[in-house]
């Protein structure tokens, strides 16, 4: 009997999240937090991101950071700026980075002292949700020009965040973004989750998103995200909304 799509999708993602516990389990034991960044492109991940290495960087905690991408090494050679370690990871067309991609890349580069490892997945805000990496965080990111429903379009990817950060905030009255909208729609898909306001431009944010990066590599509880990963539905997520609250 031939195995439908979705047997094969499970045999997948059941491989991975299995190799995903693995590497989660081993970097853990090695006092390594891996912080996955997920979003659409141009939410200004990276910009942000080379604001938190270099931040990290200034405050002497050992950070390193792994981007992917289908093409060019342009993302690693400008976080590189930053002064952290920086690997580019080229994912030859594939939409997603896997938990099998990452540890084959990790063996060979990862410095020895490394607390914090942050992983800037491939822009896409579909693929990437269904894929555990191991990380002991998901952030996922949203600039202001995206509109406030993004959060019920990709529902797997926001309900399964752990902190969620609108970018481009300095952006958000010339764009028309309705703030109390974006939040209620963050909240009904994930109930509780914190969001994070951030400016790459102005640094605003770039101290709060480390603050939390760093309170859960010293054992701060992490917020329980309604979903895992797995891979996306097209209906809503369960209703319910509940008081947001931005930082």
């Amino acid at each position: 009997m031939c195995e439908s799509v979705d047997d094969v999708t499970q045999a997948v993602l059941a491989k991975n999240d299995g190799l995903a516990a693995s590497l989660r389990d081993d970097l853990t034991g090695r006092g390594v937090t891996v912080v996955n960044l997920l979003s659409s492109p141009g939410s200004g991940k990276t910009e942000l991101l080379g604001r938190v290495l270099a931040r990290a960087v200034e405050r002497g905690v050992p950070v390193a950071a792994l981007t992917a991408d289908l093409a060019t090494e342009n993302d690693a050679r400008r976080l590189a700026r930053s002064g952290a370690p920086v690997k580019q990871l080229l994912t030859d067309g594939l939409c997603h980075l896997e938990a099998r991609q990452l540890r084959g890349h990790l063996e060979s580069w990862l410095p020895a002292d490394t607390s914090l490892l942050f992983v800037e997945n491939v822009g896409n805000l579909v693929c990437p949700a269904s894929y555990d990496l191991g990380e002991s965080l998901r952030i996922v990111l949203m600039a202001v020009t995206e509109g406030e429903d993004k959060p019920l379009k990709y529902p797997t990817a926001f309900g399964s965040a752990h902190l969620v950060v609108l970018t481009k905030s300095d952006l958000a009255e010339p764009a028309g973004f309705d703030g109390s909208a974006f939040l209620a729609h963050v909240q009904r898909v994930n109930p509780g989750v914190e969001v994070v306001r951030s400016c790459a431009r102005d640094g605003e944010g770039v101290d709060a998103v480390l603050e939390r990066v760093l309170a859960v590599r010293d054992g701060a509880p992490v917020h329980r995200p309604p979903l895992a990963p797995r891979p996306h539905h097209h209906e809503d997520a369960a209703p319910g909304l509940a008081a947001g609250r931005v930082s």
